[in-house]
């Protein structure tokens, strides 16, 4: 396909408005090639590059378009912005993600849009996009849509059964701060459809668990006289995804933070209650950066994007999801926002002195995870090596173990790496002396920008890529 003129410029104005969403994630599936058709997705995710705030550059990242009829204050393409517009077409899309795939530019596609016309008009397009790319291109790769609110639940079903992950933004943790600075949109019309995937993703486990255990019974039936299997139902399993699942790689979210006055606790709150009602694989939260001028917006002009609580939001979210804390000990309604000098980890730790000095000889699991500098993979290989022997320090570092944050609350074998003070204040002090490596969209070391497709091409071919 040769990039025309018309269509670069399209590129240009939807790949750049796209860029503040940062729901691009490994992709969750895992899928071999297939005999007549291009791309798959591997269990370890996508290969990605990420800029130094996290947002993902290796999709195909773009807006099916930018024009919207909603006129929320902190978006870029509200309605009443006085900005560049521009549309794709579903074969567009399409053409465009194969031409990139082929020149290996990208592994996958995330589309996204703004709502032209109305929601149910939005979704079909984005159908008709995905529905191009498995069927006349044969793309087997990973494939990333959001559902837009409000759209026919049949549509976001349809598209369901072809994309390997689907997201929905809740756009702020509230339902107050969405009525004053999205009053177009409502906290219900989001949920509904995150309800739908929810659904859709359980029913298709259980019609696939129903045909794997009939699989096994009839196995069985020629060296066992076993009952008849009743059912009610006649389930034929989906066949217009690759791996007839409907979202395989699950559902997720994202978060606009500093755009409203919401605390660090009504966040981390609000994420535990999706992971539990809406069984979501991710909540991304966005640093807000006023595009808009809107005079109800905090002014980014000279302070920034809040990067540094972004960070610290995201670290609270791997300790919800990975490290077994809920929030009310991540974060209280005394203390609402979370201390900016120091992880979410070695907070709780310095709160709960109580709780330690930890010996990592005996300790269970779930202890070892509450340990400062000891992650899942270092306590599951302590919890295997100790099974076999006496461990000391040299193992634990081996193990993964920053034994510089790990050293103040852990013995082996009842002894400390070295005589420490058990002092809420010695080891603030000499935590925040180890100089915490933060990302450097947050330190100013290095100014980073979200790459561009162009930025592929040769400059000559920026007319027409043949």
């Amino acid at each position: 396909m040769a990039l025309s003129q018309e269509i670069f410029e399209k590129l240009e104005i939807l790949t750049d408005a796209a860029k503040y969403d940062v729901a691009c994630t490994s992709s969750g599936s895992s899928r071999q090639g297939i005999k007549g058709t291009m791309g798959n997705t591997v269990a370890g995710g996508i290969c990605h590059c990420f800029a130094a705030d996290g947002r993902c550059i290796s999709l195909l990242k773009i807006l099916q378009t930018n024009e919207c009829v909603y006129d929320c204050k902190y978006c870029l393409n509200r309605c009443s912005n006085d900005i560049p517009r521009a549309t794709f077409t579903p074969e567009e899309i399409a053409e465009l993600t194969i031409s990139f795939y082929r020149r290996n530019y990208i592994e996958g596609l995330f589309l996204s849009s703004g709502i032209k016309n109305n929601p149910d008009y939005t979704m079909e397009q984005l159908y008709q996009a995905v529905y191009l790319l498995r069927y006349r291109y044969r793309f087997n790769g990973y494939i990333h849509v959001k559902a837009i609110p409000g759209a026919d639940s049949l549509i976001i079903e349809k598209t369901g059964w072809l994309a390997d992950r689907m997201s929905v933004n809740l756009e702020l943790p509230t339902a107050e701060g969405l009525k004053s600075l999205a009053p177009q949109k409502n906290r219900k019309k989001i949920l509904t459809p995150m309800r739908q995937i929810q659904m859709g993703r359980k029913e298709n486990q259980m019609i696939a668990d129903y045909h794997a255990g009939r699989s096994e019974y009839k196995a069985l039936e020629h060296t066992a006289e076993l009952p008849e299997l009743k059912t009610g139902h006649s389930y034929q399993l989906e066949e217009s995804h690759p791996d007839s699942r409907f979202v395989p790689a699950g559902q997720s979210t994202q978060m606009i933070i500093g755009a409203s006055p919401e605390s660090d606790y009504e966040i981390v709150h609000v994420a535990e209650a999706l992971y539990q009602r809406f069984d979501l694989k991710r909540v991304f939260y966005s640093a807000f950066i006023n595009t808009t001028g809107d005079s109800l917006l905090p002014d980014t002009t000279e302070s920034g994007p809040p990067l540094l609580r972004e960070h610290r939001l995201y670290q609270a979210d791997f300790l919800l999801r990975f490290y077994q804390f809920r929030a009310d000990e991540i974060i209280t309604a005394d203390s609402p926002h979370l201390n900016v000098q120091i992880d979410p980890k070695c907070n709780w730790a310095l709160n709960h002195l109580e709780f330690f000095p930890v010996d990592v000889q005996t300790a269970d699991y779930h202890t070892l995870l509450r340990i400062p500098g000891v992650g899942v993979k270092s306590a599951r290989r302590i919890v295997k090596a100790r099974r076999m022997g006496r461990l000391d320090f040299a193992s634990l570092k081996k193990f993964g173990v920053v034994l510089k944050r790990a050293m103040y609350f852990i013995t082996c074998n009842g002894k400390m790496m070295m005589p420490i003070r058990l002092n809420r204040e010695f080891i603030l002090t000499n935590l925040l002396g180890l100089g915490e490596k933060l990302p450097a969209g947050i330190t100013g070391d290095t100014i980073y920008r979200q790459m561009s497709l162009t930025d592929l091409m040769m400059p000559e071919k920026k007319g027409g890529l043949q």
